[in-house]
């Protein structure tokens, strides 16, 4: 059966290598049209071939029969989040093209409100669709927070940050794994965050009045932030320590946006971490059984960018 499994899934596995074939390709040509210099293809290629590397894994171990038409729109985004990933970092040698990499931004924002509603109308939602949604969400506020922090400053990255922030706490505050209940405000918080990213990014503001866009961003997202955890405390104290025992959140604050949430199912099991030194270092991250978490994506892609330290806030 295992072996069935295996051999299913190679053709699944096969859409991940395609969607690093094609990031590969964008960069290629963005190298040819805009001259990038030796981060910015650094950058793109690790991008793609770690996208690819920690994708496939997750497929495999997922047992896929079908890579699914929503995943393909979020990988699709992930290939545009890529190539603005890797103009962010040409952006430390100087000034990228920024057009483009506002079109290659809006773009992608505007996907994410297509792979949610495709996946629920085809019944391909799934806890690996669902993740892989929100990572790419959540990498690119990153990285757009890193190229907006070049003009206004290192406290933006607030913003990129936050979200794997919560998950490191949650490595010594257990109680900030509960479920959250689901949030128009949440949402909307989650929405803004890439528009006023992008219209700080654009240079249609004048440097006071992209400060005050991106204030607006981070004040909400501090908002957001603190009203769940406010929330998973109070429940905490009523309820006493729990484990989460359905598929981790996906809905999250102020950073992803709301179309993961449509895309999960409930009820999956979570697997017990054993206290290992590996297992305490991947307690920083979340777990979404049976896919393994896309944050290596993350980690790598953001080094190549910066070496500011990143961290995470996912709730269900």
């Amino acid at each position: 059966m295992a072996l069935n499994n295996t051999y299913g899934a190679r053709p699944v596995q096969q859409e991940a290598a395609v969607g690093a074939a094609i990031q590969i390709l964008l960069v290629a040509l963005l190298g040819a049209a805009t001259g990038l210099g030796p981060a910015g293809w650094l950058t793109g290629l690790v991008f793609a071939v770690a996208g690819w590397a920690v994708l496939a894994r997750a497929v495999h171990r997922s047992a896929l029969a079908s890579f699914g038409p929503a995943n393909r729109v979020t990988l699709g985004r992930a290939v545009l989040v890529g190539a603005v990933t890797a103009l962010v970092a040409d952006a430390f040698r100087g000034a990228p093209p920024v057009a483009l990499l506002v079109g290659l931004t809006a773009v992608a924002l505007v996907l994410d409100g297509v792979d949610g509603k495709v996946a629920r109308r085809t019944g391909t939602s799934s806890a690996l669709g669902a993740r892989f949604d929100m990572e790419v969400d959540a990498f690119l506020i990153l990285v757009l927070s890193v190229y907006v922090s070049l003009e206004l400053g290192v406290w933006v990255l607030l913003i990129g940050g936050m979200r794997y922030a919560f998950v490191a706490a949650a490595r010594f505050c257990p109680w900030l794994n509960a479920s959250l209940p689901p949030s128009t405000a949440r949402k909307a918080v989650a929405a803004a965050q890439g528009v006023l990213l992008l219209l700080a990014a654009s240079g249609l503001l004048p440097g006071a009045a992209a400060a005050g866009v991106v204030a607006v961003a981070l004040a909400l997202l501090v908002w957001s932030f603190g009203r769940d955890v406010r929330w998973l405390w109070r429940r905490s104290r009523a309820t006493g320590p729990t484990r989460p025992t359905g598929a981790t959140a996906v809905t999250v604050t102020g950073v992803t946006g709301a179309t993961a949430s449509a895309r999960v199912r409930p009820a999956l099991p979570v697997r017990p971490v054993r206290p290992t030194a590996a297992a305490a270092a991947a307690a920083a991250m979340v777990r979404v059984a049976p896919v393994e978490p896309m944050e290596p994506v993350v980690a790598v892609a953001v080094v190549a960018v910066s070496d500011h330290l990143v961290v995470v806030h996912s709730a269900p």
